[in-house]
């Protein structure tokens, strides 16, 4: 995409989020069990973003990681509840990339309109980043599978239509696609600090019929670690907007506040701190973008596999600094529940430990690097 387009498709976000929503809105869809309001990812389908990641041929837009990244900074700035990481880019791109052509043609387009939201389930215990701990079982049945097991942390259930749901049978993984009220599928809610909900979903013989199998084996494993490749970056993407407007409101309070009749924004102590922040941001911003660069020539996928741990562990660790340096800076009003800087520092610590953390991704990114030495 040419420079002229990506400001264009970050301008249409903009006016979106402008005339679509507001920080009140948010308020009052923190800890509601529907999460955020399906008239509004309607919107979102027919501006096009919700199949940003789906190819063309499935009624999607077919563009790369670096589009889908302008529209998930945009949105994550105005910290809408809406979850387009997890259902377009995570849930969506794991079906994009399995082999049942019938399965794909007909849920891609109904994604791609808002019309079917999915739910990717595939994590079962915390700090796990690929898909070697899978163990809810998927026993053959039928030329389909019955799935008995837990997940957890899956993000978007609040409101999903369909899970697509990873298991593990005798051959490998499977990705099998569960309705929502199928039978012996329960959803727990688990509350987050940023008032969204992960869900818990429990199986009991639950039935995936052969032509809801979206993929098995190699390729069923193949889609499932580009998925959540591609879904961490993006989710770095959404730290990027996030820490973004958050410095903002740090240095425009700075220049507003006056402390011993001068703007506070004139000690040379809050000038360091805000110089510090704005590093951690531009080299957030720099390993972001090259790492969505890089992505978009589909690179192998050990190499992928770094730059998305790159990402996310340098922008996770600049976007919960300067979301707690926000807060101090704020001072007194920063600590309360009814300023909006507590509302971007609980953004950015669900965020980071989304999909790993900081930490978790440094590791990964150490290994895979001495793998690649070798």
């Amino acid at each position: 995409m040419s420079s002229e387009h990506a400001a264009l498709l970050k301008d249409s976000v903009t006016d979106f989020v402008t005339r679509g929503t507001n920080i009140a809105r948010v308020r009052a869809l923190r800890g509601n069990p529907q999460e955020y309001d399906r008239a509004l990812w309607g919107q979102m389908g027919e501006l096009g973003w919700l199949g940003i990641a789906i190819p063309e041929r499935y009624g999607g837009m077919g563009l790369g990681l670096a589009e889908t990244a302008i529209v998930a900074e945009g949105l994550a700035r105005a910290l809408i509840p809406e979850p387009f990481t997890a259902c377009a880019v995570l849930a969506a791109t794991a079906l994009a990339g399995a082999d049942n052509e019938a399965l794909k043609r007909d849920m891609l387009p109904a994604i791609a309109s808002g019309a079917l939201v999915p739910a990717l389930a595939w994590q079962e215990q915390p700090g796990v980043l690929d898909s070697a701990h899978i163990k809810v079982r998927a026993v053959p049945f039928e030329g389909g599978y019955r799935l008995s097991g837990t997940k957890r942390y899956v993000s978007g259930a609040a409101g999903a239509d369909v899970y697509v749901v990873a298991a593990r049978s005798d051959a490998g993984v499977v990705l099998g696609c569960l309705d929502r009220a199928a039978a012996g599928v329960a959803t727990d809610l688990e509350p987050l600090a940023d008032g969204r909900h992960f869900g818990t979903i429990k199986l009991e013989d639950a039935v995936v019929p052969r032509e809801r199998v979206a993929a098995s084996g190699a390729a069923a494993n193949a889609a499932l670690t580009r998925a959540i490749d591609h879904a961490t970056a993006i989710a770095s993407a959404e730290l990027y907007g996030v820490m973004s407007r958050a410095l903002e409101m740090s240095v425009d309070y700075m220049k507003t506040r006056v402390q011993f009749g001068r703007p506070i924004g004139s000690f040379q102590a809050l000038q360091h701190r805000a110089v510090d922040l704005y590093i951690q941001q531009q080299l957030a911003s720099a390993v972001l973008n090259e790492g969505l660069h890089e992505l978009d020539d589909t690179p192998a996928p050990d190499r992928r596999s770094a730059l998305v741990s790159r990402m996310k562990a340098r922008c996770s660790d600049a976007g919960v600094r300067i979301g707690r340096e926000t807060i101090q800076i704020h001072g007194a009003i920063g600590f309360t529940d009814e300023y909006d800087a507590g509302l971007y520092l609980k953004r950015a610590l669900v965020l980071a430990a989304w999909l790993g953390n900081a930490a978790q991704h440094r590791r990964r990114y150490a290994a895979l690097a001495l793998n690649a030495k070798r």
